[in-house]
C-alpha cells in the first residue's frame, strides 16, 4: 500500500510534500505524510475496456499498493474477482475490525497508505471502530467498501447500509461512486488526501452496479481537489517571533505530538532541541520521535507520564507544541493547565491552533519545515547574543527527575510483576523492535519501562483507546516491515476481542509475537474501581486466571501458533528468548501477573495536573518557591 507519486497524481502541487524515499527496515523510520518515492516506478498503464471492478484493481495497482486487508461479501464480490489475478497481495483477515487495524498498523509501521475492503452493510459498519481509530490518530489509511447497486439505494436493501453518511465524521474525506468512469480520478484523489496535508482515512464507497459496469480505464487520472491546498511553508513573522520567545523564555519546554513523526522531522527535532537546550516531552503518539536515553527527554507527559514531564509543562514560562493537539490526557483540566505559559503552537491543520489552548504564536505549517525555519531563526538569534540561561530550570527538572524517577513495586503476594516482564521485553527484543501495544495498563506500562530510541517503533491507538488494536495492527506492521521483530504487547481483555488474526497470521506466514499480560481482569478499570468506586469490582473479572477460561496457550496453538506460558520471574528471561527464536511463526506468551498492580505516576481524570501522584497516597513534594 503506497501512496501516489507527482508523476502519477500529475498534480504534484497540490501534495503535502514529497520526499525521496520509502520507509526501510535500516532505519526504521516511516516516510513522512506525502512522501513520493514509496512507488519508485510510476506505472501508467494503456487504456483497457474493463469492468469497473477492473479499473478499481488496476487503479490500486497504479498507485503502486502491494497488499490489502479484507474479507469478500456479496456487494463487493465483483472487485475479488479482477483481484485474483492482480499483483496486489490480498490478505483474509478473519473480521472487518481486524482488516481496518491492520491497515492502521501497516500505515503506521511504514508512512505509506494502507488499505482495507470490506462488502455492504455490516461488513462496512464493522469498519467504522478502525476508521475512527485512524481518525483521531491521524493515521493515512483509504477504507473501499461495496454498497448496494445504484437504484437499491435507499430502500433499506438487503446489507444496505449508509456507510457514507455513518463515517462522515470521521473520515478525511469520503466518495460514493456513482459511474464506473470515476473509479480512476477517485482513487487517486483518495490517496493524495489519506496521504497529505493532516493524514487521515478516505472511504471509498463503490455500489455494486458500478462494480460490474463496463468502462475504459485510463491513467493517470486528473485530480479536481478545488481549495484542498494544504499549508506547508510557515508565515517567517511567526517563526521569528517563535525564535525571540525560545532565546529569552526562563522555563520553556518542547511539547512534541505524533505530527512530528508523520512530517519525518524527527532529525531537525534533535537537532532544535540541542541547538537550545530546551527539555523535550514526548507525548502517547510521538514515542521515538525524539531518543527516551536522551539528556534532554523528560519523559511522557499527560495521565500517566514522569513527574519531571508534567510539573515541566505546567511549571513552564513558554510551551512550543510542535504537531500536538492540547488533548484532555495532556492537560488535566484544562483551566488550570500551565497558567504562566506563553504558547508557540505549530500545526499543519489549522483547525487544531486554539481550539483547546489560547496560542499566542500561532504557526501553520508542516512540522518538519516549521522545525528547520525555526533551527534557522534561533541560529540567527544566538548569533545576536540572544541565549537563555536555562541553567535554574534544568536544576529544578534534574532534581524531579532524580526524585520521582518511573519505577514500580514488586507485588507483595510474590505474583509476577506486569512491569518487570515489559521492561525485560524491551531490553531483550531491543530498540530496533516494533512494539504494538493494546489499550490500558499494559499500553501505559509498555510506554514507560520499554526505551524507544527510534521513530517507527512504538504503535498504538491514542486517541480512540481502541481494545483489540494491538494484534491486528501488528500483523499489519509486520507486513509492511517484514525484516522487522514485531512485538504486540496486549491485555487479556484487549486480546480476547480480536485474536482470531492469529489465524490470519499463521496461514500468511506473517510471524508477529504477543506478549499476553495477563492479569485476569480488565486492569484499567479494575484501577478505577479501587481508587475511585470503593474497591466495588464490578464486572471487570475475566477468568483468565480463575479459571483459565481460555487458556491462552491452547488457544495459541489453535489458532496454529506456538504458545508459551511464565508464571515466574525466573521463567522471564528465558520465556521471551524462546519467542524471539521462533522466526517461522506466530508466537503467543501467557504471561500470568499479578491483579493489583497499578499504572503510576497519575493524574485522576478531570482533575489539574498540580494534583499529580507519584504512588497511591503520595503526592510528590515540591517547593513552589524554587518554581
Amino acid at each position: 500500500m503506497t501512496r501516489p507519486t507527482p508523476e502519477t497524481l500529475a498534480h504534484s502541487a497540490r501534495r503535502a510534500r514529497t520526499t525521496t524515499g520509502p520507509a526501510s527496515d535500516a532505519d526504521h523510520t516511516p516516510a513522512p505524510r506525502g512522501a513520493a518515492a514509496a512507488t519508485p516506478a510510476v506505472r501508467q498503464p494503456a487504456p483497457a475496456q474493463v469492468s469497473g471492478a477492473g479499473s478499481l484493481v488496476r487503479s490500486l495497482e497504479a498507485l503502486g499498493v502491494d497488499v490489502v486487508f479484507g474479507i469478500p461479501g456479496g456487494a463487493i464480490l465483483p472487485a475479488y474477482d479482477p483481484l485474483y489475478d492482480s499483483t496486489v497481495r490480498h490478505i483474509l483477515v478473519r473480521h472487518e475490525q481486524g482488516a481496518g487495524h491492520a491497515a492502521t498498523g501497516y500505515a503506521q509501521a511504514t508512512g505509506r497508505v494502507g488499505v482495507c475492503i470490506a462488502t455492504s452493510g455490516p461488513g462496512a459498519t464493522n469498519l467504522v471502530t478502525p476508521i475512527a481509530d485512524a481518525y483521531m490518530d491521524s493515521v493515512p489509511i483509504v477504507a473501499i467498501t461495496g454498497q448496494v447497486a445504484r437504484p437499491s439505494i435507499g430502500t433499506d436493501a438487503f446489507q444496505e447500509a449508509d456507510i457514507q453518511g455513518i463515517t462522515l465524521p470521521i473520515t478525511k474525506h469520503n466518495f460514493l461512486v456513482q459511474n464506473p468512469e470515476e473509479i480512476p480520478q477517485v482513487l487517486a484523489e483518495a490517496f493524495h488526501l489519506a496521504s497529505t496535508g493532516r493524514p487521515g482515512p478516505v472511504l471509498v464507497d463503490i455500489p455494486k452496479d458500478v462494480l460490474q459496469a463496463p468502462t475504459t480505464f485510463s491513467w493517470p487520472p486528473t485530480l479536481d481537489l478545488p481549495g484542498y491546498r494544504p499549508t506547508l511553508h510557515p508565515h517567517g513573522k511567526q517563526i521569528r517571533e517563535a525564535a525571540r520567545l525560545m532565546s529569552t523564555a526562563r522555563r520553556p519546554v518542547l511539547y512534541v505530538g505524533g505530527g512530528v513523526l508523520k512530517a519525518g522531522a524527527t532529525d531537525g527535532l534533535r537537532k532544535l532541541a540541542e541547538l537550545t537546550g530546551i527539555p523535550v516531552v514526548t507525548t502517547l503518539m510521538a514515542l521515538g520521535a525524539f531518543p527516551d536515553s536522551h539528556r534532554q527527554h523528560l519523559g511522557m507527559p499527560g495521565m500517566h507520564g514522569t513527574v519531571a514531564a508534567v510539573y515541566g509543562l505546567q511549571k513552564a514560562d513558554l510551551i512550543v507544541a510542535l504537531g500536538a493537539r492540547f488533548d484532555d490526557r495532556v492537560t488535566g483540566k484544562l483551566d488550570s493547565f500551565a497558567p504562566d505559559a506563553a504558547v508557540v503552537h505549530a500545526d499543519i491543520d489549522p483547525a487544531e491552533i486554539g481550539k483547546n489552548r489560547h496560542a499566542d504564536v500561532p504557526i501553520v505549517g508542516d512540522a518538519k519545515y516549521v522545525i528547520d525555519e525555526l533551527i534557522t531563526a534561533v541560529t540567527a538569534e544566538r548569533n545576536a547574543g540572544q541565549r537563555a540561561d536555562l541553567g535554574d530550570w534544568w536544576t529544578q527538572l534534574d532534581d524531579l527527575r532524580e526524585r520521582y524517577p518511573l519505577g514500580y513495586e514488586e507485588p507483595a503476594d510474590g505474583t509476577l510483576s506486569p512491569q518487570y516482564v515489559i521492561k525485560r521485553l524491551g531490553e531483550i527484543a531491543g530498540p530496533d523492535a516494533v512494539y504494538v501495544a493494546g489499550v490500558g495498563q499494559h499500553q501505559m506500562w509498555a510506554s514507560q519501562f520499554i526505551s524507544y530510541e527510534k521513530p517507527g517503533t512504538w504503535l498504538n491507538s491514542g486517541g480512540l483507546g481502541t481494545m483489540g488494536y494491538a494484534v491486528p495492527a501488528a500483523m499489519g506492521a509486520k507486513v509492511g516491515r517484514p525484516d522487522t521483530v514485531v512485538w504486540a504487547v496486549d491485555g487479556d481483555g484487549c486480546f480476547q476481542m480480536t485474536n482470531q488474526e492469529l489465524a490470519t497470521c499463521a496461514l500468511e506466514g506473517i510471524p508477529v509475537k504477543v506478549a499476553v499480560i495477563n492479569n485476569g481482569n480488565l486492569g484499567m478499570v479494575r484501577q478505577w474501581q479501587t481508587l475511585f468506586y470503593g474497591e466495588r469490582y464490578s464486572n471487570t473479572e475475566l477468568g483468565t486466571h480463575k479459571h483459565r477460561i481460555p487458556d491462552f496457550v491452547k488457544l495459541a496453538e489453535a489458532l496454529g501458533c506456538v504458545g508459551l506460558r511464565c508464571e515466574t520471574v525466573e521463567d522471564v528471561d528465558k520465556t521471551i528468548e524462546a519467542a524471539m527464536a521462533i522466526t517461522d511463526a506466530p508466537v503467543v506468551i501467557d504471561f500470568v501477573v499479578g491483579k493489583d498492580a497499578m499504572v503510576w505516576p497519575m493524574v485522576a481524570a478531570g482533575t489539574s495536573n498540580d494534583e499529580i501522584m507519584f504512588a497511591r497516597g503520595v503526592r510528590p513534594a515540591f517547593d513552589e518557591d524554587e518554581i
